[in-house]
């Protein structure tokens, strides 16, 4: 069992944590506290002190160099980064978007700080198969042809740059999670075309 921290530790087990962003909860977890109020108190104080920021409603940062992916992956759990924030990075799409987009159960778009982060609803079975994601420090992203699917799924219609970068194995492996006959038929006319 984990050393309950005493008075002077609370706020260096947080900053020895290797996540950049925690909630309430991880912050009661690590403290080993079960009184709600005890830990948001607490965390109030340190951020009213300056020791810690509070980007968004209920979570937390060491600072201000906070991974924003963490963040905006634990603003609605489950979720992950996927869409144009991975396309772009990945080189199917060319065109540069400054907001992050995340798969959720919601729709919606929300500003922490300069970031625009976009929240795009996938259904439950969909967001909570992990095939075709990889979990990285802190967060979880979609691989490129993931997040090829994720868009195809959710759009009628959408122009890709360059579909000679996804592994077209790849794509028909993670392909029967969506369980969606449009999509599979809307798949393999992308795939005619190059």
């Amino acid at each position: 069992m984990d050393k309950i921290p005493t008075k002077g530790e609370y706020l260096e087990v947080l900053l020895r944590s290797t996540k950049t962003i925690f909630s309430t909860k991880d912050a009661a977890l690590l403290w080993n506290e079960n009184d709600n109020k005890i830990v948001t108190d607490r965390l109030k104080k340190y951020v009213n002190a300056g020791k810690l920021v509070r980007p968004y409603r209920g979570l937390y940062a060491k600072d201000k160099n906070y991974d924003q992916f963490e963040l905006a992956t634990r603003v609605y759990t489950p979720s992950y980064i996927s869409f144009e924030t991975v396309l772009t990075r990945e080189g199917v799409n060319f065109q540069y978007y400054g907001n992050i987009f995340v798969a959720s159960y919601v729709n919606r778009e929300i500003n922490v700080g300069d970031q625009k982060i976009t929240f795009v609803r996938t259904k439950d079975y969909v967001l909570s198969n992990t095939t075709g994601i990889e979990h990285k420090d802190g967060y979880a992203i979609a691989t490129r042809e993931r997040a090829f699917l994720d868009r195809v799924y959710v759009s009628k219609d959408y122009h890709f740059d360059n579909l000679r970068s996804l592994d077209w194995n790849k794509v028909m492996e993670i392909l029967p999670i969506y369980n969606n006959k449009r999509l599979e038929k809307k798949v393999k006319e992308y795939q005619k075309t190059i």
